[in-house]
């Protein structure tokens, strides 16, 4: 099979604007949750949020994109925008249907719609805007860019929560092999308005807490849940001798990919995080001894924990590999997580460093996992296992290899 490289990432996240911005921050260990200031949060019992923050749509949205994007658009366009330029690939670069997309979302336009519900209730249909008929879909993100960019490649939205963002990357390089020249790829969520955050609300996962360092610990005996959050990450990911021949520069390799659903009818008890994980890693052609570091999915719940804990050390041993959630300093993205993670166990695999688990001071020893604290650790990185779990049964899990000197650009199966 060809192999699938990533060549380009772009990062709108509550700890960065761009890339290396958001790099910086997260190998620093520094963290963005905060009191949720879109709105006033007073009637409701969560007050925290991972912002995206000095956000200037003027300078990242063409102004005749603005009265029909909602805010997760124009951040997914930012995100996409910074993809493709580093990349250096343009549709004229690719035949005319060679470059296609596959983003995530699991609430789309949520902000612009409740503005345009409000209109209609308190003003009447004639002030409900046109665009309101596709800018609140799921599926808007991937139009958007693709309009915007000339991408006329096969199209395709993922919506499983959390797994969606690892899910579209999968489907990225499923099209790859197919004969795609280059898919953009990825999720972006937003959804921090008072009917956002409502429908979050009902899946009783939101931590109370008030205080930024207590909201979100996963792994720990004081876990009470996750903080929402917006943003996410777009990549460009590539047929390996695509790039080559255009000279573009590899900054690693979709080795393994796979999707899971909880319960197994096969088998009620297996554990679908474990399953994706295990098939993501054979699909890789290695063994768990070959994977680096572990991106946990992290979702802040003991129940969870002690899952994926299981899992990782099923797979690993106890204490075996070292694990890390950076998403403890932004909060969950949703959709946006998975191409966020997965963008973040490239840049370790760049710098050769693990960036640590913000706020959490020490884990439940019950969970028996080497989850990086305090700050960043130096390592020698070649592949990183990042996993995913949504809401409804999703489980995903992706191996990521770092560029392989001298090798092929492609292989054979």
């Amino acid at each position: 099979m060809t192999s699938a490289v990533v060549t380009g990432i772009g990062v709108v996240a509550p700890t960065g604007i761009g890339t290396e911005e958001y790099w910086r921050a997260t190998a620093a260990g520094e963290s963005a949750i905060g009191p949720i200031t879109r709105f006033d949060p007073a009637p409701y019992p969560v007050s925290l949020a991972g912002e995206v923050p000095g956000f200037v749509p003027e300078e990242h949205v063409p102004s005749r994109l603005l009265p029909q994007t909602d805010h997760g658009t124009r951040l997914s366009l930012a995100a996409a925008a910074e993809a493709l330029s580093g990349s250096g690939l343009t549709a004229a670069e690719a035949p005319e249907f060679g470059i296609g997309i596959a983003t995530a979302s699991s609430m789309g336009g949520f902000e612009f719609g409740q503005r345009e519900l409000q209109h209609l209730w308190q003003l009447g249909a004639q002030h409900v805007s046109a665009y309101q008929s596709f800018a609140w879909f799921y599926a808007v993100n991937t139009g958007q860019i693709s309009i915007r960019h000339g991408l006329r490649g096969p199209g395709a939205t993922i919506v499983a929560d959390q797994a969606g963002g690892l899910d579209a990357l999968g489907v990225a390089r499923r099209q790859i092999r197919k004969g795609t020249a280059a898919v953009v790829t990825g999720g972006v969520d937003s959804a921090l308005c008072p009917l956002g955050l409502a429908g979050q609300l009902s899946t009783g996962d939101l931590s109370g807490a008030g205080d930024p360092d207590l909201a979100y610990l996963p792994f720990t005996r004081e876990a009470g849940g996750h903080v929402p959050a917006e943003g996410g990450a777009i990549l460009v990911v590539e047929d390996a001798e695509f790039a080559r021949e255009r000279g573009a520069q590899v900054l690693g390799e979709i080795a393994g990919y796979a999707a899971t659903f909880d319960p197994d009818p096969r088998d009620p008890a297996a554990d679908g995080l474990l399953r994706a994980a295990r098939q993501a890693i054979t699909d890789a052609g290695l063994e768990p001894g070959d994977v680096d570091v572990v991106f946990a999915d992290a979702a802040g719940r003991p129940a969870a924990d002690r899952r994926e804990a299981a899992a990782i050390t099923a797979l690993f041993g106890a204490g075996g590999i070292p694990v890390t959630a950076p998403k403890t300093g932004t909060g969950r993205l949703y959709a946006g997580a998975g191409g966020l993670d997965t963008a973040t166990a490239l840049l370790s695999l760049r710098d050769q460093t693990i960036p640590p688990t913000v706020h959490v001071r020490a884990t439940d020893p019950a969970h028996e996992i080497d989850l990086v604290l305090g700050r960043a650790r130096p390592a020698a990185l070649t592949t990183a296992l990042v996993l995913a779990r949504g809401r409804g049964g999703f489980n995903a899990a992706l191996v990521v290899r770092a560029p392989r000197p001298g090798k092929p650009n492609h292989t054979k199966e």
